[in-house]
């Protein structure tokens, strides 16, 4: 019978926010990260204001994307092992944690990310006709916002599902808090016996109806031997 524990409660919510602020800051590196590797857009001026996408450069809209969704499953990855190594936390406030700090990790996986690369790939605002300018990289689909927490939550269920332990290592037996009782629902005490009507039981070998069934001969006792006349 489990108790719900304040202390190990806050404790346990502590972790999950611990982890939530974890998993955003990977994020964030993550999303600095995809700035700088996702390939630029080349497009070339032919007036003010307008330009046309040379061959073969809309291809790399796709080659952002994935790499976006790469480093996403990379960091899904890694916060789900790690946040499974605070075992203290194992739980649903751990599972909490991780798929609500990946959800807005990605979310700002994109924002930073998409704020780094026009910082790193610089439109000029009036270039000449003729020129050829790079535009910096855009994530073209919400949907690869949700890969990160799926990676995260089936290295989660995985992970919970290959523990032998039915309290996953964390030495209480229920979540939120809980506490094992120290109340027993055994009893520790042997079995009582009665002495004296085992000492009086017939089917005992020191009973008075065991002698009597023998007729006073012991069975362990010296056998006399019978020696012919001479």
């Amino acid at each position: 019978m489990a108790a719900v524990n304040p202390g190990g409660l806050r404790r346990e919510v502590g972790a999950g926010l611990l982890i939530v602020a974890g998993v955003v800051l990977a994020s964030v590196v993550g999303g600095a990260v995809w700035g700088y590797l996702a390939p630029v857009e080349q497009l070339f001026v032919t007036e003010a204001g307008r330009g046309v996408v040379l061959t073969g450069e809309s291809a790399h809209q796709f080659d952002a994307l994935a790499i976006f969704v790469c480093i996403g499953a990379v960091v899904g990855l890694l916060c789900a092992a790690g946040a499974w190594r605070l075992r203290s936390a194992r739980g649903p406030i751990l599972a909490i944690g991780l798929l609500a700090g990946s959800f807005i990790g990605a979310f700002a996986m994109r924002v930073l990310g998409e704020a780094v690369a026009e910082w790193h790939h610089a439109r000029p605002e009036d270039p000449p006709v003729g020129q050829i300018i790079a535009i910096a990289p855009e994530l073209g689909s919400w949907l690869a916002l949700i890969v990160q927490p799926l990676i995260a939550s089936l290295v989660l269920m995985f992970t919970v599902a290959l523990n032998p332990s039915e309290d996953l290592g964390t030495g209480v037996d229920g979540a939120f808090g809980a506490t094992r009782s120290t109340r027993s629902t055994r009893s520790t005490q042997p079995y009582p016996s009665n002495t004296k009507a085992d000492a009086a039981s017939p089917y005992s070998p020191y009973s008075p109806a065991a002698n009597g069934a023998h007729g006073g001969y012991d069975p362990a006792g010296p056998v006399p031997q019978s020696r012919p006349a001479r």
